[in-house]
């Protein structure tokens, strides 16, 4: 082979190297260009990270793309309606996305919504947030709940200036009967009992307020411990006791059923003393007032119930619904006679549902009731498993 010249031999390699670099450089372009073909269009879809973002977060929370399609959102935005499927949920959550993807100001405030027929009124707090590429962050909180609770407030702090107006006018109506009356000492003395008996129903009522705030104030869990259902029913008849003498009701009680619980003995005891002082107040002269302990099966979970029944003036079908709310008395006039405040059931239904437990009402009228108060059961060692099977409350 003859031998080729220095300055070909140059020329040659010369090209074949552009040429391999010209290769190199479609086939990136080849593969970029693939790339960009197969890739969604910004704004079109939401990352895997910000999705993730998204549903961990408390609020409720989506992303909108360019095009009002939902591009990803959370459980908390879909119970509030935010979005449905692919779209955005209501028209006016949709004219604050579009006002701030066109003017790309942040938009915080009510969100306001129509009401639609058969939906309970719904009261939004949030952020609209433009972003990138025409993508809407929309950030919301349900301010339902707290306007709620703070409706319920307002009626019980009512409710509270009522029930003080009364003891507190009749004292200074019955403090000057005693001045006005001085000269005779079987008014002074009739008007002095009588001014003794709201004295005391002032300070009752005051101090189930307290007691009242201080239970929905306070962490129950925090004082948690093992009780001996014996010995809270021990120490509520040992309260009750001088209410029933002074009304002539007998106390009584079944024979003990080992029954322990996790809870706070003291909250327990009151809740207790509440059913029997509220159904010695109920019952007639001569009446009998019972508490029975028993343990029932609930599929596999094990609990005590406490029955404090009686054969007073019963309670109406309509009251049942009502007799737990705040400040609710079935008979007035009894009330006052004994002094009821209308908190004590209001008051161990607080309790009962602060230890994982409830309490209901079987009652006729004229035929009495029997209120239970159901608690969940802690073993007793060497308990009696013959219990009763998914029993009635």
């Amino acid at each position: 082979m003859t031998d080729m010249p220095p300055v070909i031999a140059g020329l040659i390699g010369a090209a074949t190297t552009l040429l391999l670099i010209v290769l190199v450089v479609a086939i990136r372009r080849t593969v970029q260009g693939r790339h960009q073909l197969n890739a969604p269009r910004a704004g079109s879809v939401a990352s895997t990270d910000m999705s993730r973002v998204v549903g961990a977060l408390r609020a409720g929370t989506m992303l909108v793309g360019s095009h009002d399609e939902v591009l990803t959102t959370n459980q908390t935005a879909l119970a509030m309606g935010l979005a449905r499927g692919a779209r955005v949920g209501f028209p006016e959550l949709l004219e604050l996305v579009r006002e701030a993807r066109s003017s790309g100001e942040i938009f915080s405030g009510h969100i306001d919504r129509a009401r639609e027929p058969g939906m309970d009124v719904v009261e939004l707090l949030g952020r609209v947030v433009p972003l990138e590429d025409g993508v809407v962050l929309v950030i919301a909180e349900d301010e339902t709940a707290g306007r709620r609770v703070e409706s319920v407030r307002r009626d019980f702090v009512a409710n509270v200036s009522h029930e003080l107006k009364t003891p507190i006018g009749a004292i200074g109506i019955l403090a000057e009967a005693v001045e006005a009356a001085s000269d005779d000492p079987e008014a002074v003395a009739r008007f002095a009992s009588r001014l003794q008996s709201e004295s005391s129903r002032l300070a009752e009522l005051v101090g189930q307020i307290i007691d009242l705030s201080r239970l929905q104030a306070s962490d129950p869990t925090g004082s948690m411990e093992m009780v001996d259902i014996s010995e809270v029913v021990d120490d509520a008849l040992a309260r009750s006791r001088e209410a029933a003498e002074h009304r002539g009701v007998v106390l009584s009680r079944s024979q003990d059923h080992p029954a322990m619980v996790m809870g706070d003995r003291w909250q327990l005891t009151d809740a207790l003393t509440n059913l029997v002082n509220n159904a010695i107040a109920y019952s007639g002269r001569r009446a009998r007032v019972s508490i029975g302990v028993s343990t029932v099966m609930l599929g596999e979970d094990r609990f005590v119930d406490i029955k404090v029944s009686d054969n007073g003036i019963g309670i109406s079908a309509e009251d049942q619904e009502r007799i737990f709310e705040r400040f609710y008395r079935v008979d007035h006039d009894r009330s006052r006679e004994s002094g009821g405040t209308g908190l004590g059931l209001s008051i161990v239904r607080h309790i009962a549902g602060a230890h994982g437990g409830s309490v209901s009402v079987w009652s006729q009228p004229r035929q009495g009731s029997t209120f239970t108060l159901r608690l969940p059961a802690h073993p007793v060692v060497g308990q009696d498993e013959t219990v009763a099977e998914g029993a009635a409350p």
